[in-house]
């Protein structure tokens, strides 16, 4: 199964910002034991290309390890160097899918408008994320997805774990989630860990209850 596949299959991308060294592990484990095996450590983080090599090292083989807030050709390349299994970004950067392409690595750009989706995918993007989701709500995605209805779309920026189904429902393929699973910086303890695994198998548990028509 490709990464593509399973991300629509599983549903859920876990969004990390601002870990380190050390706590990306036990995150990235927190979140496998909870079901979630898709993740997207963003570029801006500080030594980002070390944390996705730590992550490939430790998980790589049971997780799907993959960067975000990709801006342009330079990340693209430094990261996928690193390790990172596909790259996700807020933006449409041509130039990127063209690299990611030749790399033969899942490119999940930024788009809003449908222009934007259809240039997406005349440059070579199998799914796109639209962002930020929020601002237009769960009606805009089945809206924009109407007249295109090939397009795999990931919605990312305000899903929670009580809108998550309505973006599933409207047409989007997986939902991109932040701060509202993992908060790096508050991670501490054993039992913060344990608490992480539990809030991720709330998201896994509703994936498969929207599945199941529940």
């Amino acid at each position: 199964m490709s990464i593509e596949q399973q991300i629509q299959q599983e549903k859920v991308v876990s969004v990390i910002r601002k870990a380190n060294e050390e706590n990306i592990v036990p995150i990235l484990e927190a979140l496998h034991e909870g079901g979630i095996n898709s993740v997207e450590i963003t570029a801006e983080t500080p030594r980002v290309l070390h944390i996705i090599e730590t992550a490939v090292k430790h998980v790589g083989d049971r997780m799907n390890i993959g960067a975000g807030t990709v801006l342009d050709t330079e990340t693209a390349r430094a990261v996928i160097m690193a390790g990172a299994s596909f790259i996700v970004s807020p933006t449409l950067n041509t130039e990127t899918l063209k690299l990611t392409n030749r790399y033969g690595i899942l490119n999940i750009p930024g788009v809003l408008t449908p222009t934007e989706i259809v240039t997406a995918y005349e440059h070579g993007a199998k799914m796109v994320k639209i962002f930020p989701a929020e601002t237009f709500g769960p009606n805009y995605v089945k809206n924009i997805l109407g007249p295109l209805p090939h397009v795999k779309a990931m919605v990312t920026g305000g899903i929670t774990l009580d809108n998550m189904t309505e973006y599933l429902a409207k047409g989007s393929a997986a939902v991109g989630i932040g701060s509202n699973l993992v908060n790096a910086g508050k991670l501490n303890t054993k039992e913060d860990y344990e608490k992480l695994t539990a809030v991720a198998k709330q998201y896994t548990d509703k994936v498969k209850a929207f599945e199941r028509g529940l």
